[in-house]
């Protein structure tokens, strides 16, 4: 999902409620340019994008998978932040680990994060995503 900043935040809720109401309960994984900061998933501050984010997501019990890292989601010139969010409910956040945020170029001024969901299939489990 991209969140567009010229966008309230809020209208990215009523999407995210459409496909929690499309799985219906089931297991769920958002990958999203949520171009919103917060400690919460360790950028350097919280903006109120960030606090309204948080806000929302516990309050429909979904988690940010996000780990500590030395390195930045995004960077440009102006600077870096965590604003990539992997987000998930309590169906799969068992399964869902070894979050990064990978050293390997993306040609983009967003990091490609990858994560393992421990789900059997017959492909490669472990999932590269890259932010808009």
């Amino acid at each position: 999902m991209y969140f567009d900043i010229e966008d309230q935040i809020e209208n990215n809720f009523i999407e995210i409620d459409a496909l929690l109401h499309f799985t219906k309960g089931g297991k769920i994984l958002i990958a999203t340019d949520s171009i919103s900061r917060s400690t919460t998933w360790h950028d350097l501050l919280t903006n109120s994008r960030g606090k309204k984010l948080e806000d929302y997501l516990a309050s429909i019990q979904l988690h940010i998978i996000n780990e500590e890292s030395e390195r930045f989601t995004y960077h440009n010139i102006r600077g870096s932040s965590n604003i990539d969010l992997t987000i998930t409910n309590k169906n799969l956040i068992v399964a869902v680990n070894d979050w990064e945020i990978s050293a390997e170029e993306s040609y983009s001024d967003h990091n490609f994060f990858k994560y393992n969901t421990g789900l059997a299939n017959s492909f490669n489990n472990v999932h590269n995503y890259q932010g808009t």
